[in-house]
């Protein structure tokens, strides 16, 4: 007697939700070409620092002047978390990305707000994915950009590099 599996089924259905999830996680994209030219100098801006700064402390002092949301104090000054972890992390592997920067796909949503009090921002949200300099060190990552109705875009997602 043969046992018949479930598994031609199972893999079926797997096969059909990862499709799906991919779907939606691209419903939102826009053209590279359509990246506003504040947030893409941003983005820039963000890359620049990675690349040039001696270290992370150097990193987190010129980082301050485009991050916003959650990843500041209420004072402007790039939080501690976000130095010892996001920061960091992006500085330390930011040499595994092409230079000057390659944007390979952008995603654009609204946000209501990133953060709190003084340091909070609200907008539309871009999230940009930056090619590696080898494309078989592995994907392109993103970093997420929020660009409010009046004022500059700031960076309130790091940490994916």
């Amino acid at each position: 007697m043969v046992k018949k599996t479930r598994a031609p089924a199972m893999l079926f259905m797997a096969a059909m939700i990862t499709g799906q999830i991919y779907t939606w996680s691209k419903a939102d994209d826009i053209p590279v070409e359509s990246l506003p030219a504040a947030v893409k100098e941003v983005v820039e801006s963000y890359a620049r620092i990675l690349k040039e700064s001696k270290s992370v402390d150097e990193a987190a002092a010129a980082f301050a002047a485009i991050a916003g949301g959650s990843l500041v104090n209420e004072n402007g000054t790039v939080s501690n978390n976000t130095k010892q972890f996001g920061l960091k992390k992006d500085f330390n592997n930011f040499k595994h990305y092409a230079y000057p920067i390659k944007i390979t796909r952008v995603n654009k949503t609204v946000s209501n707000g990133d953060g709190y009090g003084a340091a909070k921002i609200a907008g539309d949200r871009y999230t940009v994915w930056i090619a590696k300099n080898d494309p078989a060190k592995g994907m392109p990552a993103p970093v997420t950009i929020i660009a409010p109705a009046s004022g500059a875009p700031k960076v309130v997602n790091v940490g994916s590099y």
